[in-house]
């Protein structure tokens, strides 16, 4: 039988340096099933160190969590790869840190925060998270797929770090699995206005990074579990999986 689900699937935590310091795992499952959301996804800058305490957190809580990551590729276009596991996560992150230069600047970028599920910090990632890796977007989407992972370009209706503003067009041999467009527009208005984007499944998602910004954009999916493979079926539109907002 299938169900409906409201997903937030981007959502950063307080290892984004652009992020707040209240958003700890613990906080961020909290405010999520607070206002109703039945599958979050974390997806910090270039890392996934946050993804494993707010999965478990999730786990005690009842709320589904996806480990993910917002890489920035070398072309300096953010894009989202989802997991249903964390290891696949964790090896996407080894890949993203051997290709990403430079060492982070707390007073200049912000801290990077590394917590558990008890909102303890146990560390502070050295890496320049806020910066472009050296992957490409092919790169970076063979990748994510060799690991069984799923790939949405974020944003594609802002000026900063879209796919469209970067290279003026989505490449059709580029073998994305959704596009993200942000809350500023809704899906009906961007699939009007915003060139390229019809031929996608398109999601909209909070990019929160503050816990008042969880939820405030999240598509509702019908599947039949709150799993990542329930949502490729959806973005690929086969067995009556589907986006419905």
């Amino acid at each position: 039988m299938l169900k409906e689900f409201r997903a937030d699937l981007h959502i950063h935590s307080c290892l984004s340096p652009c992020s707040d310091w209240d958003m700890s795992p613990r906080k961020i499952v909290q405010k999520s099933l607070e206002i109703g959301l039945d599958l979050i996804a974390l997806c910090d800058h270039n890392s996934a160190e946050n993804a494993g305490a707010t999965m478990r957190e999730g786990d005690k809580r009842g709320l589904p969590v996806l480990p993910g990551m917002e890489i920035c590729s070398r072309e300096e276009v953010h894009i989202l790869a989802l997991f249903d596991e964390l290891d696949p996560a964790l090896e996407m992150q080894a890949h993203v840190y051997a290709n990403l230069p430079g060492e982070n600047n707390s007073k200049v970028f912000g801290c990077q925060v590394v917590a558990n599920e008890d909102d303890e910090v146990i560390g502070e990632n050295p890496r320049l998270l806020i910066g472009a890796t050296r992957l490409s977007l092919y790169d970076i989407v063979d990748k994510t797929h060799m690991l069984g992972g799923i790939n949405i370009s974020c944003h594609v209706d802002r000026p900063s770090y879209g796919i469209i503003n970067q290279l003026g067009f989505i490449p059709g041999d580029l073998n994305l699995d959704a596009l993200e467009v942000s809350y500023r527009i809704d899906l009906a208005q961007a699939a009007q206005e915003i060139p390229g984007i019809g031929s996608y499944s398109c999601v909209t998602a909070s990019d929160a990074h503050y816990l008042d910004d969880i939820g405030r954009a999240c598509s509702v999916f019908e599947l039949a579990a709150p799993t990542l493979a329930e949502i490729r079926l959806a973005l690929a539109r086969k067995e009556g999986r589907r986006i419905l907002v």
